[in-house]
């Protein structure tokens, strides 16, 4: 089996998680394929002289041919992590290292029988949507996918308007310091923090969430998935900003017309028969810690 790793940093504490995850693939004899900055971040806190491994340095560089991907870190690790992904085939394995981690579920203490697991082939792959924004403009280097969200923001204290359409049908001129397009994985990350609803994954939606809009009547929406989302930015500073997860772009324009559509390509993520999504909220959101519930 060829796993790759893909990491960023890591705290101290997680020093000895490492050396356990990497103890446990030796055994299993598994062909190692590592993030190159992550093996030299890690071998200054440890010895890593005892395992050998591949290496790759760029998306361009990961290997196409392994089984999985294994991202250490957080959320915001993982969401990286995709982008080394050179096929849609290659399920990505969630290592926590962080404090909350929806994508990440795997905790510390986990490691040894989550590996044990996939060995026995005691899992299943869960397929989770990506938006894909597309304009005229060029974005984010061609990789303008999103498993989180895609979002329009201000770029200063001036309000932006974004004039909105479903399938052609228009629906309203959000004035706002942004509007948020999230899956339903997305649901639970900045879309929740704004009011929209958790939205469980598979349920084919998207999530239209304003933030701070000036009108309070304008609400999060619930939208199917198949549908195509025209945006009209008109910024009144003449710049605005747009993000996909955790990569963010600066447009200095007075007007851009934007889209964003359901993605062909989805993610593919190992599920663990220990895990599942229902069990993640109430650990995440700490539902039931107030004893009245």
């Amino acid at each position: 089996m060829k796993i790759a790793i893909f990491g960023i940093k890591i705290s101290p504490d997680f020093q000895s998680c490492i050396i356990e995850l990497f103890e446990k693939l030796r055994e299993h004899k598994v062909q190692i394929y590592i993030f190159k900055p992550f093996y030299g971040y890690i071998a200054k806190h440890a010895d890593c002289n005892w395992f050998s491994c591949n290496f790759f340095s760029s998306p361009e560089e990961a290997p196409d041919d392994i089984d999985f991907l294994i991202s250490i870190g957080g959320d915001g690790t993982f969401l990286e992590s995709m982008r080394y992904l050179k096929s849609s085939k290659i399920p990505v394995i969630g290592l926590n290292s962080g404090r909350l981690g929806y994508l990440a579920n795997i905790s510390s203490d986990e490691i040894s029988h989550s590996i044990d697991t996939l060995f026995r082939k005691d899992y299943k792959i869960e397929e989770r949507t990506l938006l894909r924004v597309e304009s005229n403009i060029p974005l984010f280097d061609g990789y303008s996918f999103a498993l989180n969200e895609v979002t329009i923001q201000k770029s200063d204290s001036s309000l932006i308007a974004i004039d909105t359409w479903i399938n052609d049908e228009f629906i309203n001129t959000y004035w706002t310091d942004g509007l948020i397009i999230a899956t339903p994985t997305g649901s639970t990350a900045y879309a929740l923090s704004v009011g929209g609803p958790i939205v469980v994954p598979g349920s084919g939606n998207f999530i239209l969430a304003p933030i701070a809009s000036h009108n309070l009547s304008v609400r999060p929406m619930v939208v199917p998935d198949n549908v195509l989302i025209k945006m009209v930015v008109k910024p009144r500073s003449g710049s605005f900003l747009v993000t996909a997860d955790n990569r963010t772009m600066i447009l200095n324009m007075n007007s851009a017309e934007l889209f964003v559509r359901k993605s062909k390509f989805r993610l593919k993520m190992l599920k663990l028969p220990y895990n599942n999504y229902y069990q993640t909220l109430r650990n995440k959101l700490m539902w039931g810690m107030d004893k009245r519930n």
